[in-house]
């Protein structure tokens, strides 16, 4: 039965529910029986060998609630998820992580009690007032979704595509409501350790008064008591006995005390006759404190009633953002990979969240993926990859701590023979270390191709074929369940709606079924569940009878499920004769567990398209078992069998050279590329260089020009001053003129030509107009520059070199250097 959950509609993950209480948003999780017993029997038992509930302890551990852990467990245990639910919780979980990269958004939940934020809400709808840390328990949870809202704006502020980068996280966080007076009015009454405060009512500052009051009072009567008590005043103290202030004595000697003795035996206590009566005013001034506080907590369930709707849809949220935030942990914890899923119909076109974004762009390179349906390159266990770490974690804080054992030890000088002690046993430990770091899991490679329908692997005993089984089990539920898979590059998987798997000793002592049996009856049900969308694990198909009854009902079950069963069989055997199903049916394949001849143990990775071959002879011949032996084995294996194994063995090792030449080669694109890359670096540094040197020697081209321009109009002002004091210049002084402006002229236009695009470059051009050198006549025409018109001259003055002009209806008064003609 899954744990209670919140849901916004009528049902939560499939599962039909009945509603507790229907305000809105709250609702409890029951499943109904029938929807039980169609999800128990074989397909829980599938999910039991593949240890899948472990799996799903180990993801909802990351949530950081109480409730979010319940709901997290049961979602991923739930196994009647459609296509489109599983590519919901995928971009759900895919959003989470980008918020967490984002850096400006917290889904942790650590610091709101949801199971107080729970009770608030069940006691608001009965409407009983809620205590001080309920209230702070739902303060805590409008706070966090303020600050997540509060952060999505202004992440959307910066980028408005982050709001669809975070979909649909930024749907449902925008969609909650706050109310601020809420916050206020709590943090007004209540205390951060969940204590009303004495301003939150006149009430109850008055009444607290009153107790702190007759507290001191009491206190000081009780010291008074003791001191007269001169023979055993150093056994007496006050205390307070449910409620009442009291003298304890740890004799039980009579006193001069006089009052009300309230036990005896080892001690004795006595309530003074002098302290009754403040006592009972005490307990009156208490139960005053009591009614206040309970009349403010009143009044903020009355305030809170009015808001609840929002308030159980912000709880069922945060569960949600809970669940979400565990998944999303998981997978940067382990290192996941977001899974493209799709349909079995809809092979050539994955449907899934990044797809959906690629869609617009107009040309797409070639997918080497599109090849396969089911593609996992680097794919983890990820039980033994938990189990690794924890294992690692382990050895290297036992290390830590025999260290600072060590440094304890030698700070308190002890002798040598401990010390040695200790240093030995770190050493070792170390070691220990130093191994777990040096054989990590070994990850593998599943590259199923689209035509292959059933997959037959072969391999040694403890060779890693049953891991791998549950390895491609696994990755097929978590990428179902809205889990990244543990693979190192996005991976390919098929949807399937159930996983099947027969896997272990299935003896069942109940029901008088041998092993063989149990597999037997486990298989049968499998073949009538399975559906065309069906993902199905056989281990040791064909085990535990006579080996040719075998592996001839392996071959028949293996062909059954080709021809009409699930969408991918995955079987592992020691019948050789399954090997050669896939020379006769194009819907099979073969794939082998390496094993390393050289050291005689197996190295876990698969080669595909290649079946495994025996090597028990070659073993028990390494191993020094007698010649004669080995040889008869060998006769009595057979020549023919003995040329397969050879054959296979070819196999093998062309198989593995062929790798070693994919991975060289990969090894030289990647060089290639970095060359690349570091070429396309130098080239534009190069440009940069190339650049900046053209920039330097137009820079100093201008500096030239400048310095040409400045030398140019000194001589110019020189020759016209020589002009004003002479009434007409020499043809030779006209000529040295022109010469020396034409050289100008031929200098800018040099520079011009060398970088025209050049803005910082003012070419020179010759004027429209050239300037006057001589004095005009009456009836001239000239240019006027401050005017920009053209003016007749009515006047000449020699002697002070000015013009008389009229420009339409102005006459002006200027000097000649102020026209040109």
């Amino acid at each position: 039965m899954p744990p209670p959950l919140f849901a916004a509609a009528g049902t939560i993950f499939g599962c039909p529910i009945s509603i507790i209480q229907r305000r809105n948003v709250y609702f409890k999780v029951s499943c109904s029986r029938e929807h039980h017993d169609n999800q128990s029997g074989v397909k829980y038992d599938s999910l039991r060998v593949l240890e899948w509930d472990k799996l799903c302890q180990s993801v909802s551990s990351f949530a950081r609630t109480s409730l979010g852990r319940q709901a997290t467990k049961a979602q991923l245990l739930a196994l009647n998820q459609t296509f489109h639910d599983s590519l919901r919780l995928l971009q759900e979980t895919d959003a989470a992580i980008q918020m967490h990269n984002h850096d400006s958004f917290n889904l942790d939940l650590t610091s709101v009690d949801l199971a107080l934020v729970e009770a608030a809400i069940k006691h608001a709808r009965r409407r009983l007032p809620l205590d001080a840390n309920e209230a702070m328990a739902l303060l805590s949870l409008l706070q966090f979704v303020e600050a997540l809202q509060l952060s999505l704006k202004a992440a959307i502020k910066q980028d408005s595509h982050w709001y669809k980068q975070f979909m649909p996280l930024s749907e449902m966080i925008t969609q909650l409501v706050v109310n601020r007076s809420v916050i206020k009015l709590i943090q007004r009454v209540i205390d951060e350790d969940g204590s009303v405060k004495d301003s939150a009512s006149p009430a109850l500052r008055k009444a607290r008064d009153q107790v702190r009051t007759l507290e001191r009072k009491l206190h000081q009567l009780m010291d008074t008591l003791i001191r007269n008590e001169t023979k055993e005043s150093a056994l007496m103290a006050a205390s307070s006995v449910d409620g009442r202030w009291c003298i304890r004595s740890e004799t039980d000697q009579p006193t001069s005390l006089k009052g009300l003795l309230l036990s005896s035996g080892s001690g004795s206590i006595i309530e003074p006759f002098a302290a009754v009566p403040l006592n009972d005013e005490l307990q009156q001034a208490r139960a005053l404190v009591a009614k206040a506080e309970a009349d403010v907590l009143s009044m903020v369930t009355e305030k809170i009633q009015m808001d609840l709707d929002e308030m159980e849809k912000s709880l069922t949220t945060a569960i949600q953002l809970d669940m979400i935030y565990a998944r999303a942990t998981y997978s940067l914890s382990y290192g996941g990979t977001y899974p493209n899923i799709f349909l079995p119909e809809d092979i050539n076109e994955p449907l899934t969240a990044e797809s959906d974004r690629s869609k617009d762009k107009t040309s797409q390179p070639p997918d080497p993926k599109k090849e396969w349906i089911f593609y996992l390159h680097r794919a983890y266990h990820p039980l033994l990859l938990q189990q690794h770490r924890q294992k690692l974690s382990t050895a290297r804080k036992n290390v830590r701590n025999a260290a600072a054992e060590i440094r304890r030890r030698k700070l308190q000088a002890e002798n040598m023979t401990v010390k040695g002690a200790a240093e030995i046993d770190l050493s070792s430990l170390q070691k220990q270390v130093r191994a777990l770091e040096e054989a990590p899991p070994v990850p593998v490679d599943f590259l199923i191709s689209q035509k292959t329908r059933v997959l037959v692997i072969t391999g040694p005993n403890t060779g890693g074929k049953t891991i791998c089984l549950k390895t491609i089990g696994l990755a097929a539920m978590m990428a179902k369940s809205g889990l990244h898979v543990l693979s190192s590059e996005s991976a390919k998987v098929p949807w399937f709606d159930s996983v099947f798997a027969d896997i272990g000793d299935e003896q069942s002592l109940s029901q008088s079924l041998s092993t063989f049996s149990g597999h037997l009856k486990q298989i049968s049900e499998i073949q009538s569940k399975s559906t065309s969308r069906s993902l199905v694990l056989l281990d040791e198909v064909g085990a535990g009878t006579n080996p040719l009854e075998g592996a001839a009902l392996g071959m028949s079950l293996l062909e059954s499920f080709a021809k009409s069963g699930a969408l991918l069989t995955i079987a592992t055997t020691h019948h050789g004769e399954l090997k050669t199903l896939k020379y006769s049916n194009d819907a099979f394949e073969n794939a082998c567990m390496e094993f390393d001849e050289e050291n005689l143990k197996p190295t876990y990775k698969i080669l595909w398209g290649v079946p495994g071959r025996s090597n028990a002879i070659n073993i028990a011949e390494r191993l020094g078992v007698p010649s004669i032996i080995v040889d008869d084995a060998r006769e009595l294996y057979g020549a023919a069998s003995a040329e397969i194994d050879e054959v296979i063995m070819d196999m093998e090792t062309f198989k593995q050279k062929f790798q070693e030449h994919i991975n060289e080669s990969r090894h030289h694109l990647m060089l290639s590329r970095d060359l690349h890359e570091k070429l396309l670096l130098n080239r534009r540094k190069l440009q940069e260089v190339v650049a900046q040197q053209r920039y330097k020697k137009m820079r100093e081209l201008s500096e030239a020009a400048a310095v040409a321009r400045s030398t140019l109009h000194k001589k110019v002002q020189q020759l016209r001053t020589s002009a004003m004091k002479q009434s007409q210049l020499s043809k030779a002084s006209k000529r040295t003129l022109a010469n020396q402006y034409k050289h100008a002229v031929e200098v800018e236009t040099k520079l011009q030509t060398t970088n025209p695009s050049s803005s910082s470059i003012q070419v020179i051009k010759k004027p429209q107009s050239e300037q006057i050198t001589e004095l005009p006549k009456v009836g001239d025409s000239v240019h006027v520059s401050s005017l920009g018109k053209r003016a007749t001259v009515l006047k000449v003055d020699t002697h002070k070199e000015e013009i008389v002009v009229q420009a339409g209806n102005m006459k002006l008064k200027l000097k000649v250097t102020e026209v040109q003609r």
